[in-house]
C-alpha cells in the first residue's frame, strides 16, 4: 500500500508569521515611543513659532531662517557656520585619536596577550574609567592642567618654561583632550570584537607567504577589522557632535558648539530654535554616518 505524504496544515504559516510579529512588536513599540515619536515631535516642535511667555503651534520657517541669518554674505561665515565648523572639526579630530589609540590597545589585547584570563584583565582595566561620571572624570584634568597645576609646576621646576602654559586648559586642546579620555573605549570595543573573531590561520598563511608585519596588517587585520572600526566611528562622531557638557567644561564656557547652542536656547525656553537646530544637526549626523555605511555593509559583515 503506497504511503500518502500528509501537506502542512494550510494555517501554519500563518500562525509562524503571527508568532513572529508578535516577537517583534514589544521591539517595534519600544523603537517607536522612545526614538520615532520624539524625533517626530522635535520637527514639528522645530516648526512652531514662539514668543517670550508660549510655543504657538503653527508652521513657520522662521527658526530655520533665524540659524542661517547672516550666512549670505560669503566674505564672513556666519555664527551658525562657524560652530558648525567648530564641531565637525572636534568631531574629526577625535575620531582620529581615538582610532589610533583604539586600534592599538585593541590590537594588543587581540594578537599580543596569549592568556584569556589576562586579555579580560586587561580590558576590564580599559573599563575602569567608566566606573565613575563622566564629569568627576574632566574635572580631575583640572589639577593637572591648570595655570597652577601639576604640569605647570612640574615644566616650571625642571625650567623648561618660564611662566605658565596658558593653551593647556579652558582651550581646544584641552576639549580634544578630555573627549579622547571619555571615549576612547567606544572604539576599543567594537576593534576588539572584530579582531578575536579574525581566522588567526590567515595570519600564519600570511606570514608564510613572506608577508612582513606591517604587510599583514595593512592587508590581512585592517580589512577583516573595518566592521568594528566603522561602529566604533559611528559611536565617536555621533556622541561627539552632541556633546556639550564637555566642551562647556573643558573648554570654560568659551567655545562654541552646536550642542552647547541647543543647551542655552532651551535653557532660554527657545524650543522652536533648539528644536531646529538639533533637526539641521540630525541631519548633518546621518548624512555622516551614511557615508560611513557606504564603505561596509555592517549587516553582512555582523
Amino acid at each position: 500500500m503506497n504511503a500518502s505524504v500528509s501537506s502542512p496544515p494550510v494555517g501554519v504559516p500563518a500562525k509562524q508569521g503571527i508568532a513572529a510579529w508578535w516577537q517583534a512588536a514589544p521591539f517595534t513599540a519600544v523603537f517607536v515611543l522612545f526614538f520615532v515619536i520624539p524625533l517626530a515631535l522635535i520637527a514639528m516642535v522645530s516648526f512652531w513659532d514662539f514668543n517670550e511667555y508660549e510655543l504657538l503651534p503653527g508652521f513657520t520657517l522662521k527658526n530655520y531662517a533665524a540659524i542661517f541669518d547672516g550666512c549670505s554674505n560669503l566674505s564672513d561665515a556666519c555664527t551658525t557656520l562657524r560652530t558648525y565648523y567648530s564641531t565637525i572639526k572636534f568631531s574629526l579630530l577625535v575620531w582620529c585619536i581615538t582610532l589610533v589609540l583604539g586600534f592599538a590597545v585593541a590590537y594588543f589585547l587581540a594578537f599580543h596577550v596569549r592568556s584569556a584570563g589576562m586579555q579580560t584583565l586587561l580590558f576590564v582595566l580599559c573599563t575602569v574609567p567608566f566606573w565613575t561620571s563622566n564629569v568627576i572624570r574632566m574635572i580631575s584634568w583640572v589639577p593637572l592642567l591648570g595655570r597652577n597645576g601639576l604640569v605647570n609646576q612640574t615644566l616650571m621646576g625642571l625650567h623648561l618654561v618660564d611662566q605658565p602654559i596658558e593653551w593647556l586648559l579652558f582651550s581646544d586642546f584641552s576639549v580634544v583632550l578630555a573627549f579622547v579620555h571619555l571615549y576612547t573605549m567606544f572604539m576599543i570595543v567594537p576593534i576588539f570584537n572584530s579582531m578575536m573573531r579574525i581566522d588567526r590561520s590567515l595570519l600564519e598563511a600570511a606570514s608564510d607567504s613572506g608577508a612582513s608585519g606591517w604587510q599583514t596588517l595593512w592587508n590581512v587585520i585592517v580589512p577583516l577589522s573595518r566592521t568594528g572600526i566603522l561602529i566604533g566611528s559611528i559611536f565617536i562622531i555621533t556622541i561627539v557632535m552632541g556633546d556639550f557638557v564637555t566642551i562647556g567644561v573643558m573648554g570654560g564656557q568659551q567655545i562654541a558648539s552646536v550642542g552647547k547652542i541647543i543647551q542655552v536656547q532651551t535653557s532660554y525656553l527657545q524650543f522652536p530654535l533648539a528644536a531646529a537646530n538639533a533637526v539641521i544637526l540630525l541631519a548633518i549626523v546621518l548624512m555622516i554616518i551614511w557615508a560611513l555605511t557606504r564603505l561596509v555593509d555592517i549587516r553582512k559583515e555582523l
